[in-house]
């Protein structure tokens, strides 16, 4: 697949679209490949979350979507990994700081649509090895649809990776009290506690999409070397990875 900066027509399919969320992000477009700047818990993530997907999936030469993309910070590290990556959103400001970093990048293989999940489901149905969605399920207003939506892009004996935030008190303190009013990582507003998503509710819509539980992680930061790790210790943030059974 040759690099390509297509931008889809506006996405009629926006049932699933919080309006607010979207010029939220969009207002932080231009920072968004800042290591230093309000996305620097992204990039610290980022090599965590990678590593995760590439240790589980094959990436050489596999179709892999990449829900949410932002600015491209995975879709990116997963093109390095020589994924074709398909990566989309649905607010115009980081995507065309994506396309505009992948042409200084030299990347092959990525393009990027400015569409939902669940429009995408309807135009390429089973189409994709490997689904991403990190971050994305806590900022729409209907979970469900959207994990039904990454289960329909999957081809069978396809891969689909969520990660979110639980919704615990440590979550709240950590997250949004510490994250973004004591250390000022992210924006204040970025997140509300009452869209954060417990295991237990995702795995259950999962299910519902036909889709097979294989792991859970959790992601733990550590302030004093500003670095994350994973471990067994959900209460914060996870990542979740589910197959489509052949």
């Amino acid at each position: 697949m040759n690099t390509t900066t297509e931008n889809s027509d506006r996405d009629t399919h926006d049932h699933n679209v919080d309006h607010d969320e979207v010029r939220k992000f969009d207002e932080l477009a231009s920072r968004w490949w800042d290591p230093q700047g309000e996305f620097k818990p992204l990039h610290l993530l980022n090599p965590l979350r990678t590593g995760y997907v590439a240790e589980r999936a094959t990436l050489s030469n596999a179709r892999v979507l990449d829900v949410g993309c932002g600015g491209g910070l995975l879709s990116e590290s997963l093109a390095q990994r020589g994924a074709q990556v398909t990566g989309i959103d649905m607010a115009p400001g980081p995507l065309a700081v994506a396309r505009l970093h992948q042409q200084k990048s030299g990347l092959e293989g990525i393009r990027y649509l400015q569409s939902t999940a669940e429009a995408l489901a309807e135009a390429e149905p089973g189409a994709f090895d490997v689904v991403t969605c990190m971050e994305v399920i806590e900022h729409v207003p209907d979970p469900v649809s959207l994990v039904s939506a990454c289960a329909a892009l999957l081809r069978p004996g396809g891969q689909v990776f969520f990660s979110t935030l639980n919704r615990t008190p440590q979550a709240f303190l950590l997250a949004i009290v510490g994250a973004e009013y004591v250390l000022g990582m992210l924006p204040r507003g970025t997140h509300e506690y009452a869209k954060f998503v417990r295991p237990s509710e995702l795995r259950n819509w999962a299910g519902a999409a036909k889709l097979t539980f294989n792991d859970i992680r959790g992601i733990n930061y550590h302030p004093l070397g500003e670095r994350f790790s994973m471990g067994g210790d959900v209460a914060v943030n996870y990542l979740m990875h589910f197959t489509r059974p052949e």
